[in-house]
């Protein structure tokens, strides 16, 4: 059976990156994105596969079961990559309905359509599904996440994503859909829409505005590079075993405040600034509702089983990160003007439908 791949959120932060490793290793298979180029999707992460032979862009919506069905018709979709998504906690807090929606409703649609295209021939076939660390809540000083984990989510958006973890395994085992899960830690690097601490701590210290710190920046995270992250999801498609879950993290550990003050420290380097410039635009602010202190995650399985690990440090991939952002100020300028919005536009002249 040909690969005809649909990922989902493809014009996103980790999708693209999928996306772009897909379409270059994998010349045989079809790399189907479908994004609904909502404000983190941005089709500008793809410029250099847009015109592969092998790739397509859908412009669509997980919350239309319509277009899913006709999108699975017409392309024969043999495997699914979803990891579309409304992703940032602080958003889920200010507005937890767009987080059900799209991370339940969207996700059990695309279930729902996986299965009837699928039915009676449910093998050769797979749903993957690309979940987070925070489903299991907080950590105390000890201990690692692992796949036993109990989950325990603590914001609307955890708790969203934690029921489409339920859901996907549920259609997994009622309809017999073959299907993984894997949940990961903290990414970073390139094509981070600024919103989420480091990319957004880059671009301030950049123009020299407030590095706003939760409480006293004690909360503590595991960081996974996003190009290693993407190498998992390769591994994990290709060797993982269905049925299973597999925690995907970097190996590290990092206080919020140790981790601002080491980026500090490179952006004070990188520009030409006196130690210290940087640093001195912390800022203290009221800690967030619901903030867990601590997420840390066993990656020993898909190590022993799948032999993948981090291919870079904490300190490596950081470098690499702000030396990424330093030359493209461009796209940054584009994301945070809101410019990038019109490149579908001018790409895209009248809007695609499926099989358009």
């Amino acid at each position: 059976m040909k690969k005809n791949i649909l990922i989902t959120g493809g014009a996103g932060f980790i999708g693209s990156h999928v996306v772009r490793l897909f379409v270059n290793k994998y010349p045989d298979y079809h790399i189907i994105n479908l994004d609904a180029l909502t404000y983190a999707g941005n089709l500008e992460n793809l410029r250099d596969v847009e015109s592969n032979s092998n790739y397509t862009f859908i412009r669509a919506n997980i919350l239309e079961p319509a277009a899913l069905a006709k999108i699975f018709d017409e392309y024969s979709i043999s495997h699914v990559i979803h990891l579309a998504a409304e992703s940032h906690v602080d958003r889920s807090i200010l507005s937890p309905l767009d987080f059900i929606y799209t991370n339940i409703i969207g996700t059990v649609n695309l279930l729902h359509t996986a299965k009837e295209a699928w039915k009676g021939n449910e093998a050769g076939h797979l749903f993957y599904h690309i979940s987070t660390d925070e489903v299991y809540g907080t950590l105390g000083e000890e201990g690692l996440f692992t796949e036993e984990s109990r989950y325990s989510p603590n914001s609307p958006y955890s708790a969203s994503k934690a029921s489409s973890d339920h859901f996907v395994r549920a259609y997994g085992e009622t309809y017999h859909i073959p299907f993984i899960i894997s949940n990961c830690s903290n990414n970073y690097g390139p094509n981070h829409f600024p919103e989420k601490l480091i990319p957004l701590f880059i671009n301030n210290i950049i123009h020299k505005k407030p590095l706003p710190v939760y409480g006293k920046g004690e909360n503590t995270r595991d960081w996974l590079y996003v190009i290693d992250h993407a190498r998992a999801i390769d591994t994990i498609f290709h060797n993982g075993k269905a049925k299973e879950t597999y925690n995907i993290g970097g190996f590290n550990e990092w206080k919020n405040i140790d981790l601002i003050k080491l980026l500090c420290k490179l952006m004070d380097e990188r520009l030409g600034r006196q130690p210290g410039e940087s640093e001195a635009l912390i800022s203290y602010v009221k800690d967030r509702p619901g903030h867990d202190l601590r997420y840390a995650i066993d990656a020993s399985k898909i190590h022993g089983e799948l032999g993948w690990s981090p291919s870079v440090t904490f300190e490596e991939g950081l470098a690499k990160t702000i030396d990424w952002y330093l030359e493209n100020r461009e796209w940054l300028q584009h994301v945070t003007s809101g410019a990038y919005q019109k490149y579908y536009e001018s790409q895209y002249a009248s809007p695609q439908t499926p099989g358009g």
